[in-house]
Order: C-alpha cells, then sequence, then structure tokens
C-alpha cells in the first residue's frame, strides 16, 4: 500500500502541492480551511471537502518525506 507513495516523484508531487494545495493564490485556500477547522466553523460539507482536495497534497507530500527519510532513497526515485 505504502508503494503508492514511493512511485510517486517528488516533482510531481511538489507540483500538485503549488497548484492545487495553494489555489487560489490570495489568499490560499488551504489556509482559510485551517483557520476555520481551527476555530470550529469547518461544518459545511462543501468546506470539508474543499479541506480535504487543498490539503491531499500536502498530506501525500509530508508522508513521501517521512518515508524517505526513514528508508532513504529507493532505485525508483528520480
Amino acid at each position: 500500500m505504502m508503494s503508492i507513495f514511493d512511485d510517486m516523484p517528488f516533482p510531481i508531487v511538489i507540483i500538485f502541492c503549488l497548484t492545487i494545495g495553494l489555489a487560489p493564490f490570495a489568499p490560499p485556500h488551504i489556509w482559510e480551511k485551517l483557520v476555520m477547522l481551527f476555530s470550529g466553523t469547518l461544518v459545511r460539507p462543501l468546506d470539508i471537502l474543499d479541506l480535504l482536495m487543498h490539503g491531499g497534497p500536502w498530506v501525500i507530500l509530508l508522508i513521501k518525506l517521512a518515508r524517505y527519510y526513514r528508508t532513504g532513497p529507493t532505485s525508483r526515485e528520480g
């Protein structure tokens, strides 16, 4: 299951973080949703979906970085 993250190239994950993860760019949507989450106002299903969509690339990047530093580079990394 975790090999899915190993197969994703770092540049692609970073591009997703910088595009989907930050769009719209002023202010980043993910920031608005995190503020709503910590203030307790993230209750609408659309807002929760937005948080998952814009936060997903960042979660994938964190998992990929953790696996990279725990196991070291693999032969699949570019």
